[in-house]
């Protein structure tokens, strides 16, 4: 079983949510999920990206793949940690 660390919207038409899940690779976006490891708001200024660190690093370790987008949030959350 592949497990992926993505994003499942939330919000409504137009005002896009997004919580960071982990979830099997085959099930639908909105879908079924194991764990929520953080939340992202793009629409706020600046954005509001609240990750899970531990959660994370646990389900990499694990042999979690994040998708290109999370990969993305992730270093820019370790960034502004720094």
């Amino acid at each position: 079983m592949a497990v992926r660390i993505r994003l499942s919207r939330f919000g409504r038409k137009k005002k896009p949510f997004y919580r960071i899940v982990v979830q099997n690779a085959e099930a639908p976006r909105d879908g079924k999920f194991l764990e929520i490891v953080g939340t992202y708001d793009p629409l706020q200024d600046p954005i509001v990206l609240n990750i899970k660190q531990d959660k994370v690093q646990a389900w990499l370790d694990k042999g979690a793949q994040p998708t290109t987008t999370v990969k993305s949030l992730l270093a820019r959350n370790a960034a502004a940690a720094v």
